[in-house]
């Protein structure tokens, strides 16, 4: 059974956040990430990560991916951080009609980024919800190992 400590999923987590997709090597703990094909796909990989991939098509039962929400996912996080987290209700209905319109991703992050008051907590509250997603999918890479 493979387990991560806190701060592994933490940097796991960070870097799905940041839009990358990462690989641990189960036999050498190590751990390798990349921009996601979907998100960059203008994205010349180096030959370092060429060489990652190639082995990992190799030997795939030595990798564990992890890899980012789905947007329908991420919005879920974004309306339950305004709806349990905002206790300023003009900011709170802002946050909700942001997500009402196109790009309601990128009017959330606007809004929330040019926040004194909920900016850290929103990138706390956010690393801890992919943090939680790094779990899942560790779980779910545990119950097919056994």
């Amino acid at each position: 059974m493979l387990s991560l400590d806190k701060a592994q999923k933490e940097k796991i987590a960070g870097l799905l956040i940041k839009g990358l997709i990462c690989f641990y090597k189960i036999d050498s703990k190590k751990m390798y990430s990349m921009p996601d094909d979907e998100d960059h796909f203008s994205y010349d990989l180096t030959p370092e990560e060429e060489d990652i991939l190639d082995e990992i098509e190799e030997n795939p039962d030595n990798y564990v991916e992890f890899i980012r929400m789905e947007p329908h996912h991420e919005s879920l996080i974004m309306e339950d951080f305004a709806d349990r987290q905002v206790k300023d209700k003009g900011f709170q209905e802002e946050l909700f009609n942001a997500l009402a319109k196109s790009k309601a991703a990128s009017n959330f992050r606007f809004l929330v980024e040019s926040s004194k008051e909920y900016k850290e907590r929103w990138h706390e509250f956010h690393l801890s919800k992919y943090v939680d997603w790094v779990q899942e999918q560790l779980d779910s890479y545990n119950i097919m190992e056994d």
